[in-house]
This record gives structure tokens, C-alpha cells and sequence, in this order.
């Protein structure tokens, strides 16, 4: 969609463990995340198959909208923390919103 007042900010994406939620959510905090969204995943990677049936054995998505600063730092910080002993991906993608102002 191209909308004629555009208005990009950074969607950072990560798939990880259920199992370090509460973690995660306390350090997006403690970075002054102003808001994500987080939701069960399931699928096969490195590390296996995954499902969402049990809660700590599934994993979770968790999508942020940002400004692209604001995404760097997070995923570095995810990165340093965790990646060495979760499984875990994460990836940005720029992304058009609509009310820029909620970012």
C-alpha cells in the first residue's frame, strides 16, 4: 500500500524460546520498548521442530515497530544476551505505518 504522507518506521521480528518470555519482555522494558506484540509459533529450524503446544517448549514471535535506531539496539542487546544459548532468529523489515505517532 502507498499512502501519499508515508510514514516508515523498522518492524524488528524475533522467534525464540516460550520459555525466556518473561525475560525478554522485562528487558524490552528496561530498553523503553514503547510496545510489541507477541504470539505463539511453531516450525522446524537447527534446532528441530518446534510446536506451540506446551507453553514452555513452543515458541513465541514477538514483533516490534520502531524507529530504526531503536531496532538496532534491541537486537544487539537480544543478540549479546541471548543468542548463544536460546534458539533464536531475528530479523527488520521497513515497514510503512499509518499512524506514525503510536511509534
Amino acid at each position: 500500500m502507498t499512502t501519499n504522507n508515508q510514514h516508515t518506521r523498522t518492524l524488528l521480528t524475533i522467534v525464540t524460546e516460550a520459555a525466556i518470555e518473561p525475560l525478554l519482555t522485562k528487558d524490552l522494558e528496561d530498553l523503553n520498548t514503547t510496545g510489541y506484540t507477541i504470539s505463539n509459533a511453531r516450525g522446524r529450524g537447527s534446532r528441530g521442530v518446534r510446536n506451540a503446544g506446551w507453553e514452555t517448549s513452543g515458541n513465541i514471535r514477538i514483533e516490534i515497530v520502531c524507529e530504526a535506531s531503536m531496532a538496532t539496539e534491541i537486537s544487539h542487546y537480544v543478540k549479546d544476551k541471548y543468542y548463544n544459548n536460546y534458539a533464536m532468529i531475528m530479523f527488520m523489515t521497513q515497514v510503512e505505518v499509518l499512524r506514525p505517532e503510536k511509534f
